[in-house]
């Protein structure tokens, strides 16, 4: 007689935010380790979490920047600039790059750093560092970026060691994404800026339900057609709306130890950038 326990699901339906109370519990279940954690609407043992989300990117990873381009129609370009110019870096400027995947905030880093500056991609999945590799390689800013495979969790730098540090649509992928903040906040230098862009809840009601029927109904079969897997596109939206708001966030950073945590919304709310200071 099978005695295990069936696996545990989230009682929303697709299309249905978090309410306000739902989210505290969940970052308040992370922050305390718990034994448990969400992929996409899924309850799945916390050890299994990391192992899911590599073979999410791992089924992706060819595809990725094509299908980011697709699926934002393009605007996703303008985020990163828009996030990269808020950062304000120098010339000479150490970066880390968390969750930096096919390179893109890099890249835009790389050209504002100075040839005496440095960006290091830190990724987890080594096919999607090997899927953006071709857009530094020969190029001018080759000798700044670095790629570095790791855990977000476990950042494997030192204290006090880069001038800013970023995650840019990442961190809701992280098993336990406090201590992702956490250990960005540890490698940052006294000063140090932290930027973070994500993917939020739109603003506006009539919009939000376009978005919500974009997100479940067109985006998974795009995905399916392009990309050969209709589930990684579906996990995509899930994983959104399992996401801190703008608000709750910033109080996450600040309980962390970040100070001067501000935050703006981008295109009605769909992406969020946060700065913070160490």
């Amino acid at each position: 007689m099978n005695t295990s326990k069936p696996e545990k699901k989230m009682v929303q339906k697709k299309v249905t935010w978090l309410s306000e109370n739902e989210r505290k519990k969940q970052i308040k279940k992370s922050a305390n380790g718990s034994p448990t954690a969400y992929f996409g609407f899924q309850s799945v043992p916390a050890e299994e979490k990391s192992d899911r989300v590599l073979q999410h990117f791992n089924s992706v990873a060819r595809y990725y920047d094509l299908m980011n381009t697709l699926l934002s129609c393009g605007i996703h370009h303008l985020w990163k600039r828009t996030a990269i110019k808020m950062l304000q870096l120098a010339p000479g400027d150490h970066v880390l790059d968390v969750c930096g995947g096919t390179g893109d905030l890099a890249i835009l880093a790389a050209r504002n750093i100075g040839n005496s500056g440095q960006v290091v991609v830190y990724d987890i999945n080594r096919a999607m560092i090997q899927a953006g590799l071709h857009k530094v390689i020969r190029t001018t800013i080759e000798k700044q970026v670095q790629y570095v495979q790791g855990d977000a969790e476990e950042i494997s730098f030192p204290d006090h060691h880069f001038d800013s540090a970023m995650v840019g649509f990442g961190i809701r992928n992280v098993t336990h994404m406090e201590k992702g903040f956490s250990e960005m906040y540890r490698v940052l230098k006294p000063g140090g800026k932290m930027l973070c862009l994500e993917f939020s809840k739109p603003t506006a009601p009539v919009f939000r339900w376009l978005y919500d029927f974009y997100s479940f109904y067109i985006m998974p079969l795009i995905g399916e057609i392009i990309a050969g897997s209709r589930k990684a596109y579906t996990h995509l939206p899930e994983s959104i709306r399992m996401f801190p708001m703008p608000d709750e966030l910033a109080d996450l950073l600040i309980k962390i130890g970040f100070s001067h945590v501000t935050y703006r919304k981008l295109t009605n709310g769909i992406a969020v950038i946060h700065l913070a200071v160490k």
